[in-house]
């Protein structure tokens, strides 16, 4: 890590150079994402953004591929200028879990039946314990005699600020599954990003477990978990990290956040609201947000595996930086895989920050 540190330093300290011309295709283009997975469902090439009007700062190449090939795991960095058009990564189309990140995605397809008049965000709605899931789910907490009376708004609010699952997999269900996610993300044409089978059966599958609704209630998850074989464990755990059913580029996430930031996803007062609820996200305080100085504004979606062995699958933070001037970068970075201590993971993300913002500079 220490080497790897130096090396940042080193290319951080070149970004007062300035802007120089986009290097050579090996760190610069992209490749088209695969059509299709193993269950077979194909997946739309992303539709093209505008054409980079500026050259990418070569300072800014050589630091992110720097620090994606320093770190130890697998990693994808995308980061793209809104205003300019240029993207710089390490592995941007190498699918990575999403895990949490791919909230964003039920949020955006809720806002598209929103627009399409089959949602509203006062729309009533009745959480009961039947709608219960794992993990981190604080809205657990709120229900009365087994209730909780709600409004896809404040589904929403939760799902994306707080990254409630019970109030994600609750919008899934009212949005019409994960079949209408998947449409929702070929139709706009977003490219290599996948989405799974919704919080339960994905982490029951990536544990090792078939998934019972009886897991949702206090710690009954973990102790089912734990009792499992290590073997039973690791071969679940590896599954997963190699061929996530959740898994994305950070390249195209980028890209979809460009597209979310310039207004082609959805209606404009859709995308004013999903982005200032993405500015009031309150996870991940030592991730994006942690490197931004005093008047850089962020709106982003973290994401976070689960554990094994000291191995975490997916630590991640997306989102969109807006500068004091007013300029924008989409930002995708994603963990897929590592046992590297928990301050380093963050440490990689703020360090990508931080350089995006002395390039701005």
């Amino acid at each position: 890590m220490a080497d790897m540190m130096n090396r940042v330093r080193s290319h951080r300290a070149m970004l007062g150079l300035g802007v120089i011309a986009l290097i050579g295709a090996g760190m610069a283009t992209r490749t088209l994402p695969p059509q299709a997975h193993a269950g077979g469902t194909a997946y739309a090439v992303a539709v093209p953004l505008p054409p980079q009007v500026r050259p990418a700062p070569q300072a800014l190449v050589m630091a992110i591929n720097a620090l994606g090939g320093g770190f130890q795991g697998r990693v994808g960095i995308a980061i793209r200028s809104i205003d300019d058009g240029w993207v710089v990564g390490h592995a941007m189309d190498q699918r990575m879990p999403q895990q949490s990140v791919s909230k964003l995605w039920v949020a955006m397809t809720v806002m598209d039946a929103i627009d399409q008049g089959r949602l509203a965000l006062d729309m009533p709605v009745a959480v009961t314990r039947s709608d219960l899931t794992l993990f981190h789910q604080p809205i657990a907490y709120l229900m009365k005699d087994g209730v909780f009376n709600t409004t896809v708004g404040d589904l929403l609010r939760r799902a994306l600020t707080m990254s409630d699952n019970t109030a994600n997999d609750k919008l899934l269900r009212l949005a019409g599954g994960p079949v209408a996610v998947r449409d929702f993300i070929a139709r706009k044409g977003l490219g290599n990003i996948r989405f799974g089978p919704g919080e339960r059966l994905l982490q029951a599958k990536t544990a090792g477990l078939p998934w019972k609704q009886e897991y949702s209630q206090g710690n009954a998850f973990s102790l089912a978990r734990s009792r499992l074989s290590p073997d039973v464990r690791r071969a679940a755990y590896q599954a997963y990290v190699a061929d996530p059913p959740d898994g994305a580029g950070a390249g195209a996430i980028a890209d979809a956040l460009t597209r979310l930031h310039q207004g082609m996803l959805m209606s404009p007062e859709s995308t004013r609201w999903l982005l200032a609820t993405m500015g009031n996200t309150r996870t991940g305080r030592a991730r994006i947000r942690a490197a931004l100085p005093t008047g850089w504004h962020v709106a982003h979606k973290t994401g976070t595996g689960q554990d094994l062995g000291g191995r975490t699958a997916g630590f991640n933070d997306v989102g969109i930086l807006t500068a004091p001037d007013g300029r924008s970068y989409a930002v995708a970075v994603l963990i897929g895989d590592t046992a590297r201590p928990v301050p380093e993971r963050q440490q990689l993300i703020q360090t990508v920050v931080s350089t995006i913002v002395a390039t701005h500079r």
